[in-house]
């Protein structure tokens, strides 16, 4: 009788036990279908940890139009005289194997496995770059 009490307390507590309330997932924020009224506490919850701040120039606003028309027609000016330069060194056919000198740069082109190679040099700094053209 006794085990028999047992196993009735046992399987009553087994079968209460088993009701339970399925889970539900609730997204917080709006634009995943939350709840509209927890916009404002994201928003200041993000811009509270956002330390980045806008790298602004500030002599970008501080030039005239007429300073920026200069510099736009000294940049055209020297792009002209590059492309003058370019054409007489190279000719209309473009870039050939050789070493050039253009003041205190040199110029060295040769081709490799990976493409065209352009080495520059500045003689006066040392400075140097590399320029791949792929094949």
């Amino acid at each position: 009788m006794k085990s028999t009490i047992v196993t009735l307390t046992l399987l009553f507590a087994v079968y209460t036990y088993s009701f339970s309330q399925d889970l539900v997932y609730r997204p917080k924020n709006p634009a995943f279908g939350g709840d509209t009224f927890n916009y404002q506490w994201l928003l200041s919850s993000a811009e509270s940890q956002n330390t980045l701040t806008e790298d602004t120039d500030p002599n970008a606003d501080s030039r005239s139009q007429l300073e920026r028309f200069t510099e736009n027609l000294n940049n055209q000016l020297l792009s002209q005289i590059s492309r003058t330069l370019f054409n007489e060194q190279f000719g209309q056919n473009g870039l050939t194997e050789g070493t050039f000198s253009f003041g205190t740069l040199f110029v060295e082109i040769f081709p490799s496995g990976e493409g065209l190679v352009i080495n520059i040099l500045d003689t006066n700094t040392g400075d140097q770059s590399q320029v791949i053209i792929p094949n």
